[in-house]
């Protein structure tokens, strides 16, 4: 399976993204495709990538046959590109935009991808998104895989496989639970304390009255009366 930089995979995502949001514009320049790269909105994360950066990266990506570059014409020093991804990756339109997404701001559950995707092909129904994922899952070289919710969530989500250290994949680790207080126990458990500490005070005053006697000074708490 082809495998992308973090560049490439920038320059890609963007290069399907603009084909189909602004085709008026497309193929895209390389100063097109440095800002689309680092356009605010639709990217996570957000970067500043420079020209030679975008450039080294759609030229890798004219090595793996997924970019070609178009000469503006005679004398003209100005060249455009475009994607050839779906042919490459063997992907429909549909499936191609929700690969794109996931390019341009990682994992996202099944309503997420529809409603961004939406932008670049038609999503009818949130079936039509999941068949798509199953397909670009279950072939032998999958394009996308399930992860488990985000913490919070219950809603599965998806992540592309064509570059497996653009976005961190894994869910944050629970918060630890604050400890449980213990039970109090029910029915005789207080009436059991008190009886507890009544006997060990009786001991305590056994033990002075011996002490007492011994000293000669008579029983503490005797009650003689002092005239």
């Amino acid at each position: 399976m082809v495998q992308l930089t973090p560049d490439e995979a920038r320059a890609l995502g963007v290069l399907v993204e603009k084909s189909t949001t602004t085709p008026e514009q497309y193929p895209l320049s390389l100063n097109a495709l440095t800002a689309g790269c680092n356009q605010k909105n639709n990217r996570d994360p957000v970067l500043a990538m420079t020209d030679d950066q975008v450039f080294d990266a759609v030229e890798s990506l004219r090595v793996k046959t997924l970019v070609v570059r178009i000469e503006a014409g005679a004398g003209s020093r100005v060249h455009r590109f475009r994607h050839d991804a779906g042919e490459v990756l063997r992907v429909r339109a549909g499936a191609l935009a929700v690969l794109a997404e996931l390019l341009l701001r990682g994992p996202q559950t099944l309503g997420e991808l529809r409603g961004r995707a939406s932008r670049m092909a038609p999503m009818e129904t949130l079936d039509v998104v999941r068949d798509m994922l199953r397909a670009l899952s279950s072939r032998d070289e999958p394009l996308v895989r399930e992860l488990p919710p985000a913490p919070g969530s219950r809603a599965e989500r998806y992540a592309q496989l064509l570059c497996s250290d653009l976005h961190a994949l894994e869910t944050a680790p629970p918060r630890e639970s604050s400890p449980v207080p213990a039970a109090v126990p029910a029915g005789g458990g207080l009436a059991e304390r008190v009886s507890k500490l009544e006997a060990d005070v009786a001991e305590l005053r056994g033990e002075l009255r011996r002490l007492a006697q011994a000293l000669g000074e008579g029983e503490i708490g005797g009650g003689s009366d002092v005239s």
